[in-house]
């Protein structure tokens, strides 16, 4: 096949070939043209999604397709599992549907997270990184702070030196770890550990944004997924403490990541789909993020060709997968547009 338009990152003019799925930057004789016009854009990219998990837990597979078709259908054609309470390997084998890379489970304390969705250990943190990075895509996924029902507030999980052995087993192993933080009493533990993502962040101060930027980990805000954070405090009102902190976590976000991106932190677009959020809705993630302060590019750059960088997938350079969004508009002067994909093409075929 044969696309011709406007490529973003670099906004200039080009012609595209794909052959068994894979880009090519010179011409193919024979080539039927399926685009001739538009804004062609990197598949897009959601940095923190949950395929396979529902309001009640794990669903079923059946479910979990329906969740990464309705995002692919938006334009994600590669998703950063976050975690997943069930094993969702069977759907990378499908070729219509967005790239899956998998995070294995949560791991948390008993009783320091939602039921029935993370590996609850009480000690050797090590032991289960290990076994979730060895599940996992060469990502594991912490939870870095949740309601201590006896403090009555946001508390870290984990000590400083079971964070640095827990992370440093991640990465002789090959894998990236990455830790859900609201509150920010656990952020210095983590980022000083060596994590490579931080989720949500709503916490971060100065300081522990100056660390993040030196360090060069990355931030996840996950801004829609904030939205809910009054409506958390309003059901929390027998802990009067956290649900007043959750509503000042949630007030000041758009200075939090605003400050976050000033810095130079590397800020990565995600939902949060499965749960309480939708899937889908990354555009509104990237409208969110434009919102905060990050120019339209950087915010299309961060659920597009920024984040598929930062997870290791070439955008539209030769050889690199044939994941592809047409639009009609140029997103860039409206990001909008975003929301009419003309054509989705996910491996060399279309959708």
């Amino acid at each position: 096949m044969h696309l011709r338009g406007v490529v973003l990152p670099d906004g200039e003019p080009r012609d595209l070939w794909v052959v068994n799925g894979r880009v090519r930057t010179k011409p193919v004789p024979g080539a039927s043209t399926v685009v001739d016009g538009g804004f062609l854009v990197p598949g897009l990219v959601d940095a923190h999604c949950h395929v396979g998990l529902g309001p009640q837990g794990g669903v079923e597979l059946p479910e979990a397709v329906e969740q990464a078709l309705t995002d692919r259908d938006a334009g994600t054609l590669l998703i950063r599992d976050c975690g997943s309470p069930i094993d969702t390997t069977p759907l990378q084998e499908r070729l219509d549907l967005p790239r899956i890379i998998r995070a294995g489970r949560h791991i948390a304390r008993p009783k320091r997270y939602l039921p029935h969705i993370g590996v609850e250990v009480e000690t050797d943190l090590a032991t289960a990184v290990a076994e979730q990075a060895a599940h996992g895509d060469g990502w594991v996924k912490l939870v870095g702070d949740w309601i201590d029902r006896g403090e009555g507030d946001l508390a870290p999980l984990w000590t400083d030196d079971e964070l640095a052995q827990a992370i440093k087993v991640a990465h002789d192993a090959g894998a990236k770890v990455t830790a859900h933080v609201f509150g920010e009493d656990a952020l210095p533990g983590l980022i000083n550990a060596g994590i490579d993502c931080i989720e949500h962040g709503t916490g971060l101060t100065d300081d522990t944004i100056s660390l993040m930027a030196a360090r060069g980990t990355a931030l996840v805000p996950t801004l829609i997924n904030i939205e809910t954070f009054p409506g958390i405090a309003d059901r929390a009102g027998k802990y009067p403490k956290y649900a007043n902190h959750m509503r000042a976590l949630h007030a000041r976000v758009s200075t939090t990541v605003a400050s976050a991106i000033e810095a130079g932190v590397p800020v990565y677009a995600g939902t949060d789909a499965g749960g309480g959020i939708q899937h889908g809705r990354i555009v509104d993630e990237i409208v969110a993020l434009h919102g905060v302060g990050m120019s339209a590019v950087d915010a299309i750059g961060a659920a597009s060709w920024g984040a598929r960088e930062w997870l290791g997938f070439p955008s539209l350079t030769e050889g690199a997968a044939a994941d592809i969004v047409v639009y009609d508009e140029d997103p860039r002067e409206n990001l909008e547009t975003l929301r009419s994909p003309r054509m989705v093409m996910l491996r060399g075929r279309i959708h």
